[in-house]
């Protein structure tokens, strides 16, 4: 069964939701969800994780956490397998709890955070589980809106995003909130690339650069067929002609010349093309040497302050949007 790949790194934030097996239930009484956040209050602790929203429902849960420590897959491994043995122990069962793994989806905060809040928040309205935000004791949303404030939740980064005036900002997020209410609203998971990022196309491609050169390899990544897509390709060579004053011809010939060197290192850097689709592109070369042309390069980059500053100005003044 293909496997979603897991983006790890400092400050990463996330949308991590996990449904029970066989969309079976999860919490089945007050004091399971109680028990739940206790084990978030754990993963705050234990692990440096920081929660800025959450919405518990009956089969499943959804969590908008931030790792300053890059490692939400420790936290996540504790907090799953703490409350499903306390189930299991509780309810004489054992066996998987979830369905599979947690799912994770890397977040954008400046595009995405406030409106996919709002989004969760609103979760139980939609499933006609109360009839405002307000009226559901499972979520983080009355920590918003009144002083009934949880220290397991974090909602500084949120209500800034809406006034600087502390004193005014639960009251300016349940108007933000409440006034989806009624309308049909698009959900921002909608718009998530590969299965895992949600977020600008600068930030796709800044995550996508994160990833290691042989994590799409594998047939069993889920998604791969479009986190390998050529994303961005056509702009930079575009840029890179225009910077060199060379037809694209020129620039992906066979000929060896700063122009296709850098080519090759910013393809590999800044998009998810495999070393082979970038050796297609530039006339035949191989995997090995398409990796061993962008080390060299980003070697040389790292040495020479004036190239640095020249390839910031081609992506700067490019349609490529880093």
């Amino acid at each position: 069964m293909a496997r979603p790949i897991r983006i790890e790194h400092e400050g990463a934030l996330y949308h991590v939701t996990a449904r029970g097996n066989e969309r079976g239930k999860i919490f089945f009484s007050k004091r399971d969800y109680n028990k739940f956040k206790e084990y978030l209050a754990d993963i705050e602790t234990k692990h440096g994780v920081i929660l800025h929203a959450y919405v518990l429902m009956s089969n499943h849960y959804h969590l908008l956490v931030e790792t300053p420590g890059g490692n939400l897959g420790k936290a996540m491994h504790h907090l799953n397998g703490s409350f499903t043995t306390y189930l299991n122990i509780k309810r004489k069962r054992s066996g998987h709890l979830f369905q599979g793994r947690y799912k994770a989806i890397l977040v954008d905060k400046d595009s995405y955070l406030l409106e996919l809040s709002r989004y969760l928040h609103l979760n139980p309205v939609r499933a006609h589980m109360a009839a405002k935000p307000e009226d559901y004791l499972y979520s983080s949303y009355r920590s918003y809106i009144t002083e009934e404030k949880e220290e397991i939740v974090t909602r500084g980064m949120i209500l800034g995003m809406l006034t600087e005036n502390g004193g005014k900002a639960g009251e300016r997020y349940r108007q933000f909130t409440e006034s989806a209410l009624g309308v049909e609203q698009k959900s921002p998971l909608e718009d998530v690339y590969g299965g895992m990022i949600l977020g600008s196309e600068g930030f796709i491609r800044e995550t996508l650069s994160r990833l290691e050169s042989d994590q799409l390899e594998s047939v069993e990544v889920s998604h791969r067929k479009s986190l390998r897509a050529a994303y961005g390709v056509e702009e930079l060579l575009a840029a890179l002609c225009a910077h060199y004053g060379v037809s694209r011809e020129e620039l992906t010939g066979k000929r060896r010349c700063e122009a296709r060197k850098m080519g090759i290192y910013l393809l590999k850097k800044y998009t998810c093309a495999t070393n082979g689709e970038i050796g297609a592109l530039f006339g035949g070369v191989t995997y090995s040497a398409v990796a061993k042309t962008a080390q060299s390069f980003s070697q040389k980059m790292a040495q020479d302050h004036k190239l640095q500053i020249q390839i910031e100005r081609l992506l700067r003044n490019s349609k490529f949007k880093v």
